[in-house]
Parts: structure tokens; C-alpha cells; sequence
């Protein structure tokens, strides 16, 4: 169904919050998302974003780049028969790198990691929608572009690698999942 390529550097936080983050314009977008506060991964937020990355000094960027198979890649689909297709491989893909980053975590004191995309850990939805508070605050993690990051000049730049983005019905040639690791 498809293959995988990964793609990591490191750069410095600094040079990071200079060359790839803008708070306002990506708070902007995520205000859009239907996920705006309604999961707690999400903005907004009672912290300062950029003092949550200022903590840190450097910043290892995981790229994971899902390619499907010829008989998927640009092919149309069903809702369902998409969504099917995607939790086999995007959330697969998605949740397997998490759990690798938390390994990391546990490698490196003080380090935290970045997650590919929102929290998807509460299956029958966000505490937060209800007013409650996460039930998972050890396993959470923001994603960069929550945190004002912009992934798709940051693979771009860093990685070579071009986002392609997905169509109504339509499965892309690739998805391409970003996460990090603040240390």
C-alpha cells in the first residue's frame, strides 16, 4: 500500500524562531481549523509560544514521508474506503512516531517532543470540548505548526521536500508527517 523515507536534521532553536516561525500568521490559520480550541493540543493557548520554544536550544525535526503505491496514489476514493486507507497508513505511521519521540524523551531529560499534527489520543473526543481538563497531560504534545511553526518551509528548506496537498476524494502521491524534539 505504500513505503516510507525519513528525512532528519537539527538546527537551533534560534535560528528556527528567525527563519521558520510566525505565531500570528499561523495562530491565524489555526483559528480557521475546526479543532480550534476544541482539543487542548491546539491553540489557543494560556502560555506564550514563544517562550515555550525559547527554552529549549535545539530543535531535531523528524520528517516521515508516506508514499502509496501506484494502484493509490492520486486515485479517487470513497469517504470511507479514504478513510480506511488512512488509518492504515497516515495514523499508523503517525502513532508510531510518537511513541518513538517519547523513547526520546526519555533519552534526554528536559527534552519534549512535537507532535505530527493534533492529539488524537481520546477516541471519543477532547475533554476540552466539555470544559474538562486533558486526560493524558503526560502523553500530549503540541505540534510546530501550533506553535506557530510553518512545516511546509521547514521541510521544504531543511528536508527537500515539497508538501503535496490533498484533494477532495483524492488521495495524494505522499502525505508527509513533521515532528520534533525540543531539546
Amino acid at each position: 500500500m505504500y513505503t516510507t523515507e525519513r528525512y532528519e536534521t537539527t538546527i537551533s532553536v534560534k535560528k528556527y524562531l528567525e527563519k521558520y516561525v510566525d505565531v500570528e500568521t499561523f495562530l491565524e490559520c489555526c483559528k480557521a481549523c475546526p479543532n480550534y480550541e476544541k482539543i487542548w493540543s491546539c491553540p489557543s493557548y494560556d502560555f506564550d509560544v514563544l517562550e515555550y520554544w525559547k527554552k529549549y536550544q535545539y530543535l531535531d525535526l523528524t520528517a516521515v514521508k508516506i508514499i502509496f503505491d501506484e494502484e493509490y496514489a492520486g486515485k479517487e476514493f470513497s469517504k470511507e474506503e479514504m478513510n480506511r486507507i488512512t488509518e492504515a497508513s497516515l495514523w499508523k505511521v503517525k502513532h508510531d512516531l510518537s511513541q518513538e519521540l517519547l523513547v526520546k524523551e526519555e533519552e534526554n531529560p528536559g527534552s519534549i517532543s512535537l507532535s505530527a499534527g493534533s492529539c488524537g489520543l481520546c477516541k471519543d473526543g477532547c475533554p476540552r470540548t466539555k470544559g474538562e481538563p486533558c486526560h493524558f497531560p503526560h502523553k500530549m504534545r503540541y505540534s510546530i505548526e501550533s506553535l506557530g511553526g510553518n512545516v511546509g518551509l521547514t521541510i521544504s528548506k531543511l528536508m527537500g521536500i515539497e508538501l503535496e496537498w490533498m484533494e477532495e476524494g483524492k488521495l495524494p502521491h505522499y502525505f508527509v508527517l513533521v515532528s520534533g524534539l525540543l531539546r
